[in-house]
């Protein structure tokens, strides 16, 4: 399809986040596709190599991956959350801005290279990429930002494009997890001592940042603004979870942080994915059903988790304000 002619003020907001498996059957694709990205473990490896590793490691581990997808539902909810996310924020930035807003997922659906064939299609004049990572790592941002610019070379779509590295201290961004906080508080019975919030981000491998990525940084600077917002009086720690291969990560892990607060007798936990702007297998999977068990084996009465922000009003009013602060959305008005 042929974009109009003539020039164009209409913006185009891409929101680049990571995809997931639409059913049992793209688990091991999904997999594969993911651990072919060379930004994802920074590895120096020959492509021949990366795609032999990356296929008999996806094979190996969509085994347990499959039963994870299976027990929340089949799939991965975060496309449907996704473009849910895209559709308010467009309808809540047309009444002012002329623009449309697409998704291009890391290794999922919609592809970027399908959504750089959509933005042409709809004739925008320029493009903002606006990541649904609030914290910069380069295996996340960095990486769909490297794609989007790959994929647009290659397709020959020339426009004027920035991006939003991260908005990990945004007031906004940080209003909306507070308010998931408190509505999360209120799971716990007012009699009982206050939870501890256990702030859970993805991991990263440690020499990541050793070489200067701000990923650790920033998401210690969002726990404190978020416990900032909350309630008075709650005791927190920060930990890691997702961790993948041998390398050492960021420590310490969410498991070892559970078990490490059974010891203490702490009763009532709220876990809150830090890192996370929706649940999928991470938040359903990973902390909802496995920590949950390790949870409550390590002696822990309560274990709560904060739902994600997904299509929350806060969150989209949020990004919708990042969107209209950017110098290139003046350009479209």
């Amino acid at each position: 399809m042929t974009a109009p002619s003539g020039p164009s003020k209409s913006l185009a907001v891409v929101l680049l986040q990571l995809g997931g498996p639409g059913s049992l059957d793209e688990v091991q694709p999904f997999l594969e596709n993911m651990f072919r990205d060379p930004d994802l473990f920074g590895l120096s490896l020959p492509s021949r190599v990366r795609d032999w590793l990356a296929h008999r490691l996806s094979v190996w581990r969509a085994r347990s991956a499959t039963d994870l997808y299976a027990a929340i539902g089949g799939r991965s909810p975060i496309r449907e959350t996704t473009l849910r996310q895209a559709e308010k924020l467009e309808r809540e930035l047309g009444g002012e801005l002329p623009c449309r807003v697409f998704v291009a997922m890391r290794y999922g659906s919609p592809s970027t290279e399908a959504t750089v064939d959509a933005v042409r299609a709809a004739g925008c004049g320029r493009v903002l990429l606006l990541p649904l990572y609030p914290q910069f790592a380069g295996a996340t941002t960095g990486s769909s930002i490297r794609e989007w610019t790959l994929r647009s070379r290659e397709k020959g779509l020339v426009l004027p494009t920035e991006r939003i590295d991260s908005y990990y201290r945004d007031g906004g961004y940080i209003a909306a997890v507070a308010e998931r906080v408190g509505q999360a508080l209120q799971r716990f019975p007012g009699h009982a001592s206050p939870p501890h919030l256990v702030f859970s981000a993805h991991g990263l491998p440690t020499r990541f940042v050793k070489q200067g990525d701000p990923y650790q940084q920033q998401v210690r600077e969002t726990v404190r603004l978020v416990c900032r917002a909350c309630p008075p009086g709650l005791d927190h720690t920060l930990c890691y979870q997702s961790r993948i291969g041998p390398q050492r990560w960021l420590k310490p892990g969410l498991v070892e942080t559970l078990r490490n607060l059974g010891r203490d007798h702490v009763e009532s936990v709220l876990v809150v994915p830090i890192s996370f702007v929706s649940d999928h297998l991470e938040t359903l999977s990973e902390i909802n059903i496995e920590a949950r068990k390790i949870a409550l084996e390590s002696g822990i009465r309560q274990f709560e988790t904060m739902t994600g922000l997904n299509d929350s009003p806060a969150f989209i009013s949020a990004l919708a304000t990042l969107v209209r602060s950017h110098p290139i959305a003046s350009l479209a008005r």
